[in-house]
């Protein structure tokens, strides 16, 4: 009868037994209209005024690659390529071309399930905004041109984007699809697609499909943002119900997953990996659609998160020891991979080359240890605490959402029919969730998550000779042996403790004066620490720190750089009395963190908390600066991990390119290297601590800026008691001028690489000398947009030689100059041909000058960019670093600046720059041998 009792109440708390959904039905939030058209087309419509005139335009399907026929395999990512080149209302690129003039940048995404399509920030404030926005929905939904010569002429740019996206992890894909989804079309239906169909499939072919899928009754709106909801649904209703209804309409299929009693083992290796993962996935039902609008969903939720958080913690637990079984370790629960109709719990780690069975001997043994006996009460303790907290901070922000964080809701509510209740009923009934739930009742849920059966496991490795790795029979053996093995159950033996047992004391204010740069109040300390506090209301959670102190890495010699570039893993040897491991089990429940970074120019600190755990991020900064933990051991693990993943990113195509670049564009200057293994070597510990000691000592050198929801009366003695109390010499310094410049001349390095696919990665820059101001750094920015304009409908649009093309604008202000930089990658046969675009394009703009269009694009662009980022914590936070480093005044009139631009201004400045006569150009391009059409 007990026994009865126990297995009915575990039932009530996590089955989705039908009496209790009944009574637990989650309700809609109230703040968004939901509306479906007599053709079927589904609408989400809520009014959020933040940003302010802005709202954000989504289209969403309930279809993607898994709809394809074998013949059309590849044909539902090109066709959302085609959304943007030709509509009924809007020929050839002139939808996109229209976005720019609003400063608004389109985008859309394919999976196998769905198909999604956004414009974002839509400037509202516009005249015939909203109503040409809409239009592009309605024309995306069944209005597309489909021109044969469109057509062929994004042949070539999804094929550079497949040339571009076929990385180690992709191939992995392909090989384990097949094996993972056996019998399933997920194991067939990748995005990406093959070329050959690609290249040469027949117009109709395409045609077929959108005719097929891209129908109402698989389709939602979602607009959400500073809009009027009446209006916006007149329109919708007016607008879009002459889309018909499609008769005898396929049926949309969800494709299943099957169960397998057995574990099902891949192992695969390519060249290009650069580590070694182990993946445990543990297949489990997913909760069908129709079930997720009850408590019970947000129940087995809860628990799967909670579950996955402690079972993390035990992973990190077990790496941090001398000889640590694997570096890193995730756990989460949720979709099996890439398909929906299963879930999987899911355990990764990342392998030691030397230690891979003991890796994954440990995580078998933290899995069945978890199953056999269960979490214990204190950790859950600490870990529901966390998951409280979290929901504490939604609440508190709960009206200060962004638009980007409704639509998200709102469209996997479409999709996957996630509840979307208000955040104030959600935060009342997963509190309750939370305090009834008891450590036992999880222990129940772990046995319907991990089960003997239905286990899949991956394990992706580098090809390399030297590397053993351990069969699929060692790896069933390794299973079978620790599910026979005698475990013991987990001690849980921390001990809450204060961060800083005594309070320093000593530290005042010797003055406060009001800063109306920036409208900071800006106080000085007795140590000579001076603290910049902006008061904002942006985020009612959030209070975000800097510290800067001008010197960095300059004033060492160049001996020490091996441990410069070392300094960062410092504290991962712990702060104060307090292990990393330690520590982070103590802060589990709060909301906050520091970190620092020594640059070649500066020492910085950063942080970010919450209000109430403000005194924490300060005791935190206080240890950082005069408590590392000195721990030798810990140190050389770190270090001994930190070995084998720089010999392995050696090896990586990508860092052998940007090694390249760097020593191009530096000429192999010893401060402008990467970490690499034979660093290491050079690395000593007593060093490494003595230039710690010494890059912290000097506390009165330091600005600290905090910016967020401040209560001044709770900051100011905290700030006295905490920075006020920092070591300080009282002397002021900045950097020395190592003479790091960028090289000067005509220089060219084109060398070949073994790679898997047939590919010239290629790097060029134009580098010249420049005063160091707000208009010529805004000049640049805007020119080097007007360029990547210029440079994608050349090179992506009309030649299709690459999926995307870059153009950066570096500025410097120590030494004054700048380096406009552009990349891509494409065909090695393009290469030249691309290239010499490259170079005609830009001497052109240097002679005429950009269209007075597309300038006034970028120029609007810009500035509703800057109406969105003033109302952004970390804008203000970055501008305010930028001004204690350089001095410059980000808020000195920006608009008229940016106004007063003419396409004069952009033809001088690049005309000046190409005119110095400096630059570089590296291609990496794949060997003959060894590659893949």
């Amino acid at each position: 009868m007990k026994h009865l009792l126990l297995v009915l109440l575990a039932m009530i708390s996590y089955s989705l037994q039908k009496t209790m959904a009944q009574e637990s039905i989650l309700p809609i939030d109230p703040k968004v209209r939901i509306g479906k058209l007599d053709n079927g087309l589904t609408y989400y419509i809520r009014k959020n005024a933040l940003p302010e005139n802005r709202a954000d335009f989504y289209f969403a399907q309930k279809v993607g690659s898994i709809q394809e026929e074998s013949n059309q395999l590849g044909l539902a990512h090109f066709l959302e390529h085609m959304c943007f080149n030709g509509t009924a209302h809007f020929p050839g690129n002139s939808l996109e071309q229209y976005l720019k003039r609003i400063g608004v940048s389109p985008n859309a995404s394919t999976a196998m399930d769905e198909t999604v399509y956004h414009m974002c920030d839509v400037p509202v404030d516009i005249p015939g905004a909203i109503d040409t926005c809409l239009l592009i929905l309605h024309d995306w939904s069944n209005d597309l041109t489909l021109d044969p010569v469109e057509i062929d002429k994004e042949r070539g740019v999804v094929h550079e984007e497949w040339r571009t996206r076929m990385t180690a992890m992709l191939r992995f894909q392909e090989q384990m699809l097949p094996i993972m989804y056996a019998g399933s079309k997920y194991g067939v239906s990748l995005p990406i697609g093959k070329m050959d169909i690609i290249m040469n499939f027949e117009p109709q072919t395409l045609r077929d499909y959108y005719e097929k899928w891209y129908r109402p009754d698989l389709q939602a709106i979602i607009v959400v943002g500073d809009i009027d909801v009446d209006s916006i649904e007149a329109q919708i209703k007016k607008m879009f119900a002459d889309i018909p209804a499609q008769p005898n309409a396929a049926k949309r299929e969800y494709f299943p997953v099957y169960d397998h009693k057995d574990p099902i083992i891949f192992i695969a290796q390519d060249k290009e990996k650069t580590d070694i993962e182990f993946v445990v996935f543990n297949k489990h039902d997913a909760t069908p659609d129709s079930l997720k609008n009850y408590s019970d969903y947000l129940r087995k939720d809860y628990a799967t998160q909670v579950i996955s958080r402690m079972l993390e913690q035990r992973l990190y637990e077990r790496s941090q020891t001398a000889h640590p079984p694997y570096s890193s370790c995730s756990v989460y629960d949720g979709n099996f991979f890439i398909a929906k109709t299963k879930k999987a719990f899911t355990s990764n780690i990342t392998c030691i080359e030397d230690s891979i069975e003991k890796g994954i001997t440990t995580l078998f043994e933290e899995i069945e240890r978890v199953c056999r006996f269960g979490f214990t009460e204190t950790e859950y303790n600490r870990t529901r605490r966390s998951y409280l907290q979290y929901l504490e901070n939604r609440y508190n922000e709960r009206n200060n959402l962004k638009n980007e964080e409704l639509t998200n809701q709102y469209i996997l509510h479409f999709l996957d029919n996630e509840p979307i209740p208000s955040i104030e009923y959600k935060y009342k009934i997963l509190y309750e969730i939370a305090a009834t739930t008891t450590a036992n009742m999880l222990n129940d849920v772990i046995h319907q998550l991990i089960t003997d059966n239905n286990k899949f496991i991956a394990l992706f490795a580098p090809e390399k000779k030297d590397l053993k790795l351990p069969t699929e029979e060692a790896i069933r053996n390794i299973l079978k042996e620790v599910k026979g093995k005698e475990l013991t159950r987990y001690v849980d033996d921390y001990t809450n403790q204060s961060l800083i047992e005594d309070i320093p004391q000593g530290g005042k204010i010797i003055s406060e004066v009001t800063d109306s740069l920036f409208g900071t109040t800006l106080l000085t300390l007795s140590n000579g620490v001076k603290v910049m506090v902006k008061k904002t209301d942006f985020r009612n959670n959030q209070i975000l720190m800097k510290g800067v102190s001008l010197g960095g890495g300059s004033l060492f010699p160049d001996s020490d750089i091996p441990n410069i570039n070392f300094l960062g893993k410092v504290i991962t040897t712990g702060l104060g009395n307090f292990t990393f491991s330690e520590l982070k089990r103590m802060l589990e429940d709060k909301q906050v963190s520091v970190g620092y970074s020594l640059t070649e120019l500066a020492n910085t600190v950063d942080g970010n908390c919450t209000p109430k755990d403000f005194e924490t991020m300060l005791q935190l900064t206080h240890l950082l600066f005069t408590s590392p933990r000195r721990d030798k051991l810990s140190f050389n693990v770190t270090k001994d991990l930190c070995y084998q993943e720089l010999c392995n990113q050696a090896k990586d195509p990508e860092i052998v390119f940007k090694d390249s670049i760097n020593n191009a564009v530096y000429m192999g200057h010893a401060r402008r290297k990467r970490l690499t293994s034979q660093m290491l070597d050079h690395v000593d510990y007593d060093r490494l601590l003595e230039i710690y000691h010494d890059c912290f000592k000097n506390a009165g050198n330091f600005t600290f800026v905090f910016v967020g929801n401040i209560d001044m009366e709770q900051l100011e003695p905290l700030i006295v008691n905490y920075l006020g109390t920092l070591p300080s010499t009282q002397q002021k310094e900045t950097f020395k001028d190592n003479q790091i410049k960028r090289r000067r001349g005509i220089y060219k390095n084109i060398f070949y690489q073994k790679l898997k696919v047939d590919k010239a990665s290629n790097f060029i820059s134009f580098t010249g000398s420049c005063p160091y101001n707000l208009r010529n750094i805004t000049l640049f920015d805007i020119s080097c947009q007007v360029l990547n304009e210029i440079y994608t409908d050349k090179v992506r649009e009309q030649a299709g030689a690459t999926y995307s093309i870059y153009v950066g604008a570096d500025s410097d202000k120590y030494p004054e100059e700048i380096s406009l930089q552009i990349v891509f990658d494409t065909a090695p046969a393009k290469r030249e041909e691309m290239i010499k675009i490259i170079d005609d394009e830009i001497k052109h703009i240097a002679e005429v000058g950009p269209t007075k269009e597309s300038l006034d694009k970028v120029k609007k662009y810009m500035l509703n960019k800057r109406a969105k980022d003033l109302k952004d914590n970390e804008y203000w936070i970055i501008w305010m670093d930028e001004y204690l480093r350089t001095g410059l005044n980000p808020l000195d009139n920006y608009e008229a600046v940016i106004n007063s631009f003419t396409t004069k201004d952009v033809s001088n400045f690049i005309k000046t720059l190409i005119e110095q006569k400096n630059r570089v150009e590296v291609s990496m391009v794949s060997q003959k041998e060894d590659k893949t059409e």
